[in-house]
């Protein structure tokens, strides 16, 4: 989808929309008096206000500006959702957003939750009535930088790439198809992209990203995207690792199917995530050294499938001892967290559906994150997920929990008690890391069943648009 945002010098469009901060205030929006009462009376029980004149269309939403800035700006978010599925009933293309002063965050943040919520995956319904209307945005009058428009469509159009990743279903999108999809982002973004094959794989004797390719008919793929331009303001580079696990059936330790194994497609969310950020950084030329690894294969249950029992030796050197095949993306994070050594990354910030204990401990509306970096760097990605109310809640890594990962046969075991599984899953991949490194946990929000204003049904993008504003707020004298 092609995202337009322009700077207007006329009021042009027939739908017009303003974002007030008072229910009571209708100052400098063209009504007439009986107009005037409508939406006054209206808004005193609802957040937006609509009168259609049929020559024009004036939509006047409400967010209250004394809370918290990221509550504020996630409530213009949700105005812009509403707003869009009012345009696309009506078949409206094209709506003016009139901007009142030089507080400018609102106005982009309607404009956000206005187009994110107009995203659908129905490349494969033959129905093509069904598809949303493209809609564009105005800015009237012209406050806003085009910098500002370029981030804002660059980072919709960034969110829609990890949506289309984690939508498409398995029987379209292995791993070497997925590894192409990298490839292409990187050819339109301006970033390299180096697929490692099962050759290379093998190798680099990548024992867990192995053990998991073992019952798959197609071989794995092991991505690295960098983007390092001619002037970078860190001396070392700040790594991504992405999960890419197209489909996860669990293996031998074989999943239900409803609610579990029927949309695990979208257990590569965290390698789409991190591969849109970087497709971010590079289109938006941010002066930073990135570097994005993200294993990929399937997890199916063939007759070569790694087994429950079993003990596999990792890029590491470390010895594993299986005891749940559905515990596999720590065993493909763990072999691309070892490989970041070389690098010798600043920080390292890994994205994953891993644990269904995440999602159990705060369901969709976070993020489960722990680490080693420090109250300094997780605190300003904490930062980033509250500027986009994509909130990470930080878990502890005390000592205790690595108790129940201990095995005795190998060095450690691949999944630990059912408490805490969340932390142990964490702990898991502490023992991969001489760096500081942050993990964060998307189970919950990565996949929805059903609409959650503008984080629509199915694949949400989550974790993108908290790397991109980490990523554009950055100050690397602090890392």
């Amino acid at each position: 989808m092609s995202i337009l945002f322009t700077k207007s010098g006329s009021q042009e469009s027939f739908a017009k929309s303003y974002l007030i901060f008072d229910k009571t205030f209708l100052d400098g929006i063209p009504l007439n008096e009986s107009e005037s009462d409508y939406v006054l009376k209206h808004l005193k029980d609802n957040s937006t206000a609509i009168i259609n004149r049929y020559f024009e269309l004036i939509i006047i939403s409400y967010a209250d500006r004394t809370k918290s800035r990221s509550s504020f700006l996630e409530q213009c978010r949700k105005r812009g959702s509403e707003i869009q599925g009012y345009l696309s009933s009506e078949k409206i293309s094209e709506m003016t957003i009139i901007v009142s002063g030089t507080e400018t965050e609102g106005y982009l943040a309607l404009a956000e939750g206005c187009i994110l919520s107009s995203y659908q995956f129905i490349k494969y319904q033959t129905d093509k009535e069904k598809q949303l209307v493209p809609i564009s945005i105005n800015f009237e009058p012209s406050e806003l930088s085009e910098i500002q428009l370029t981030e804002l469509a660059t980072t919709i159009e960034a969110v829609f790439l990890a949506r289309d990743l984690i939508n498409e279903p398995a029987s379209h999108l292995n791993a070497v198809k997925l590894a192409g999809k990298f490839e292409l982002m990187g050819k339109d973004a301006g970033f390299s992209v180096e697929i490692f094959d099962k050759k290379k794989i093998e190798d680099l004797k990548m024992g867990g990203l192995l053990a998991v390719n073992l019952g798959s008919i197609d071989p794995p793929t092991f991505s690295v995207l960098e983007w390092k331009p001619d002037f970078v303001q860190n001396s070392r580079p700040i790594v991504l690792v992405g999960k890419g696990v197209v489909y996860d059936t669990g293996g031998l330790s074989l999943k239900p199917t409803k609610d579990s194994m029927d949309y695990m497609k979208c257990d590569m969310a965290g390698g789409a995530t991190v591969a849109a950020a970087m497709y971010f950084v590079a289109k938006c030329k941010l002066p930073v050294h990135v570097v994005a690894l993200i294993p990929s294969t399937d997890n199916r249950p063939d007759g070569n499938a790694y087994a429950p029992g079993d003990v596999i030796t990792m890029h590491s050197g470390h010895t594993v001892e299986v005891l749940n095949t559905d515990a596999e993306g720590r065993l493909l994070l763990a072999d691309a967290l070892s490989f970041a050594t070389q690098y010798d990354p600043i920080l390292v910030i890994d994205v994953a559906t891993l644990t269904g204990s995440a999602a159990m401990a705060i369901g969709q509306y976070g993020i489960v994150g722990m680490g080693t970096s420090g109250e300094k760097l997780f605190s300003l990605l904490k930062t980033a997920g509250e500027n986009v109310y994509e909130r990470i809640v930080e878990f502890p890594l005390w000592e205790e929990y690595g108790e129940s990962i201990k095995s005795d046969i190998a060095d450690m075991k691949n999944i630990g008690a059912r408490e805490a599984g969340a932390i142990s899953a964490g702990k898991f991949l502490e023992k991969f890391v001489g760096y500081p490194w942050i993990h964060l946990d998307i189970a919950g929000p990565a996949f929805i069943s059903s609409p959650d204003h503008y984080r629509t049904k199915g694949g949400t993008g989550t974790g993108v648009r908290l790397l991109i504003d980490f990523f554009k707020n950055l100050d690397c004298s602090d890392l």
